[in-house]
């Protein structure tokens, strides 16, 4: 993933309603959810959630297909393990991280 790609996706999820939505979509998988039901589960104006969709979706962190009369939205996974990826694609040096510790010699240092 490049990284213009990567700072597209960062800045549609820094806005507290798209982070939002974002989350409610990886949460109902890949089958995804109508946007008159993200409205409903998080108290969006359809006129905002129109908004915040169009920006996760030119990100390419959502997506949308046509179901007959509706809608429905899902989380583009791919992106986001893409983001992820390039996010730690260098952590910890190129060593594998111990499983079940961060990586880093201690929480809140900085690491040179």
């Amino acid at each position: 993933m490049d990284t213009a790609a990567v700072l597209a996706a960062l800045a549609a999820l820094a806005q507290e309603s798209r982070l939002a939505i974002f989350r409610l979509l990886v949460q109902v998988g890949p089958s995804g959810m109508s946007a008159t039901k993200i409205a409903e589960a998080l108290d969006i104006p359809p006129s905002s959630l129109s908004f915040h969709l169009k920006e996760l979706t030119h990100a390419r962190l959502a997506s949308a297909r046509q179901d007959g009369r509706f809608v429905i939205y899902a989380a583009n996974f791919a992106t986001m393990n893409g983001v992820l990826a390039f996010l730690t694609e260098n952590c910890c040096g190129g060593n594998p991280c111990s499983t079940g510790s961060r990586c880093g010699s201690a929480p809140g240092s900085a690491t040179p």
